[in-house]
């Protein structure tokens, strides 16, 4: 279900043009329609030349969202609070760079952008970067394996084959865990159980879009598989371990439709069916090198500016439209800024609070975003002073208390030389680990992670890696090696009664997909966009993040009755073959009968 390649060069053409043409002169926010002498005082005005639009947010669906508008004409400026790039942002570990070495890297969380995804590649490979035809596109590599790390057994040790894949050299110790970890899953794991689970995949392969969105969105992942009344590695590997990998959310919580079709499109992406690349991808640099940076630039340089250390406050409503958005300015000055259009790209737990009571009258579906759920996932990082015999790709403590998953990244960087160009020259390694379960005790201390000191928080995670990766007979980590942390500064609190975190992630429990919001409001200037916002592929994700941008630029060009192409909007890949089934399916559903591959 793809798009021609005429869309995007016209979508190229049309940017030449304007830069041709001068484009690159436009501002972001309206003026007043009184002359400026009359205009409030704090106000922010700005020449009427183009339609305006006042972009909320300067994450991955705020700058997608001003990438597609400044392409098709309008004025456009983005405010964001703190930095550009929101949480896929990687940012400077304070007094770390010493010499002419930049400072170490730290994160939010690893970056992981798999093959299923269409809309976020199609806009990287507009981003152009200096000596690659695909733009930052060309900034993603592939890791060769994975692995699922169990403490007191041998690891599961997975490459990911792809064409040209190159797969790892392994030691003779390697091939024995490996096929050890594998004979001992095999045999503890029932037969019975694998095919149980792999049924429980046809029935969702094969269930129509009607009883995926009723059914399956009102059962538990857990319930579906049965996961109560099978054995812990069908729990941990099975249930578990694969829904953390790919749907980073709690199986016993999470529901079957969203693990499910993010499961099915992942499935398709291994067999090379529908795909934008390999099923795991990262970037060849830390983000904001290998593509925040040059994407600000690239929209500098078409005309979008930026206003950063804004924050949205409040959105002012009136007559059926918004009249005004409250900022505070970097200075902490209440500013009124006015712009023809509005598209909101912040998270859904701060967009909600500036959203009146009026407001959610006026569409309900804004009041149906305060049911929407969010949940703490934080990384953290350990520089090293020496690589660690790891596996070359992402691994998944899943008897790890804190739900650990992690990724050695200095290894995945060939154009970088870690020491010689991060810190002190003396760390060699950035082990970048997210944290998902912060409200259940760890090892160490017997205290959750919230309970923890930010130094306990890191003590504790370093044991709990050690307690999976050094626990055959092989030290993988050891404290002597380990150089120095750093903890996302978005965590504040911890170890205190209240503590907090500005950048969590939307969950999925049951009920979720009834409700997200459309881009488009009944609220005629006002759009929505972020990982929130209904899309196909149903996750708080990076792919989610800007196909809602687009859907919300798309309602925009709808909305004004603009002339301009709309944005390529790319769905999930869906099996030709598997259609026919899905609507045999719908029949049987239409009828009150289950799957005909349900075996209950």
């Amino acid at each position: 279900m793809g798009h021609s390649r005429a869309e995007g060069s016209t979508r190229r053409g049309f940017v030449a043009g304007a830069a041709a043409v001068g484009g690159a002169a436009a501002l972001g926010v309206g003026a007043e329609a009184l002359p400026a002498a009359a205009a409030a005082p704090g106000a922010v005005d700005a020449p009427r030349g183009k339609p305006s639009v006042a972009v909320l947010g300067g994450g991955v669906a705020g700058l997608t969202a001003a990438h597609e508008l400044v392409e098709r004409g309008f004025a456009v400026t983005v405010y964001e609070r703190r930095a550009l790039g929101g949480k896929a942002r990687s940012m400077d570990v304070p007094n770390s760079a010493k010499g002419n070495r930049r400072p170490l890297p730290g994160e939010h969380g690893f970056r992981f952008i798999p093959g299923i995804y269409h809309n976020l590649p199609d806009t990287m490979r507009r981003i152009p970067f200096p000596g690659n035809a695909n733009g930052v596109w060309d900034n993603l590599i592939a890791p060769r394996e994975m692995s699922f790390a169990r403490t007191g057994r041998e690891d599961i040790r997975l490459p990911i084959p792809w064409p040209g894949h190159d797969p790892e050299k392994l030691t003779l110790d390697d091939i024995r865990r490996a096929l050890a970890a594998l004979v001992d899953t095999a045999t503890n794991l029932p037969a019975h159980e694998a095919a149980y689970f792999v049924n429980r995949a046809l029935v969702f392969f094969t269930s129509c879009d009607e009883r995926r969105n009723d059914d399956w969105e009102s059962t538990p992942w857990w319930e579906f598989t049965r996961a109560e009344q099978m054995s812990k590695d069908y729990q941990r590997i099975l249930v578990i371990g694969v829904t953390r990998n790919i749907v980073a959310t709690k199986a016993e919580e999470a529901s079957t439709r969203t693990v499910g079709t993010l499961g099915e499109a992942f499935v398709l992406n291994a067999l090379g069916q529908g795909a934008d690349g390999p099923p795991d991808r990262i970037l060849n640099a830390p983000t904001n090198e290998a593509w925040i940076d040059p994407w600000v630039t690239h929209l500098k340089s078409l005309g979008v500016e930026f206003r950063i250390g804004w924050t949205v406050r409040e959105l002012a409503f009136g007559d059926g439209r918004i009249t005004k958005t409250v900022v505070e300015d970097p200075d902490g000055v209440r500013r009124d800024i006015t712009a023809d259009h509005y598209v909101q790209a912040m998270p859904v737990e701060h967009a909600r609070r500036t959203w009146s009571a009026a407001m959610k009258a006026a569409d309900p579906q804004l009041a149906r975003c305060d049911k929407l759920e969010t949940d703490w996932m934080t990384g953290i990082q350990f520089y090293l002073t020496e690589r660690p015999p790891v596996v070359k790709g992402h691994f998944n403590l899943i008897d790890s208390p804190w739900s650990l998953t992690g990724i050695a990244q200095a290894g995945h960087w060939p154009e970088r030389d870690f020491p010689a160009d991060y810190g002190d020259g003396v760390a060699v390694e950035c082990l970048s680990v997210d944290i998902s379960e912060w409200d259940k005790p760890g090892i160490l201390y017997g205290k959750t992670a919230k309970q923890c000191t930010r130094e306990e928080v890191a003590k504790e995670v370093w044991a709990q890696l050690k307690a999976a990766l050094n626990d055959t007979g092989k030290t993988v980590l050891s404290d002597s090696k380990l150089h120095s942390w750093f903890l996302d500064p978005g965590v504040d609190g911890l170890g205190t009664p209240n503590p907090t975190n500005e950048d969590q992630l939307l969950i999925h429990p049951v009920g979720t997909f009834h409700n997200r919001p459309s881009a488009a409001t009944k609220i005629p200037n006002l759009f929505l966009s972020g990982d929130y916002v209904s899309v196909d592929i149903d996750l708080a994700t990076m792919e989610g993040a800007n196909a809602s941008a687009r859907q919300a630029v798309n309602a925009l060009l709808k909305q004004v009755g603009s002339a301009h192409a709309p944005c390529t909007v790319t769905p999930l890949y869906r099996v030709p073959e598997v259609e026919a089934l899905k609507r045999h399916d719908r029949t049987r559903y239409r009828l009150g009968l289950r799957n005909a591959l349900d075996l209950g």
